[in-house]
């Protein structure tokens, strides 16, 4: 029993490991794409990076909260009341993301151009669609095999 609990825990931790490994991997991806597509300077990369990184924290915080937030919902089972909280609640997200993207446009704005900015928001997006476009590859090979 003792020896099923610490193989049982050692998966788990295992596991989780490995679920943070591909994060932190996929963050630091992310982290040389921007900086390639930026070429921000010295002196832009140490004010830009802190500003990004809590910005990228609080994005996280938003999504988390959303996704608890309509895990625990069945449709089916929603009352006419309880669906129109629920959409003030979706609204409310979409606020906070936006509210948290100007907030950073404005915190940017002091360090670095408009222009880098914009280009902020396209690797942002190219990034995304490479990641998709990987893992589509991926998914595409192992229905093959």
């Amino acid at each position: 029993m003792k020896t099923s609990i610490i193989l049982f825990f050692s998966i788990l931790f295992s596991i989780t490991s490995i679920a943070q490994d591909k994060r932190e991997k996929l963050k630091a991806l992310k982290v040389a794409h921007i900086t390639e597509q930026l070429n921000l300077t010295t002196k832009e990369a140490e004010n830009f990076w802190p500003i990004y990184n809590a910005h990228e924290d609080e994005k996280h915080k938003i999504y988390e909260s959303s996704l608890a937030k309509r895990k625990e919902i069945n449709i089916e089972k929603l009352s006419e009341k309880e669906a129109e909280s629920l959409l003030k609640e979706m609204q409310d997200f979409e606020e906070a993301k936006l509210k948290s993207e100007k907030n950073l446009v404005d915190k940017l704005s002091k360090i670095i151009s408009y222009k880098k900015i914009v280009k902020l928001m396209h690797a942002e997006r190219t990034f995304k669609r490479k990641i998709i476009e990987e893992y589509r590859g991926r998914h595409r090979e192992m229905r093959k095999n």
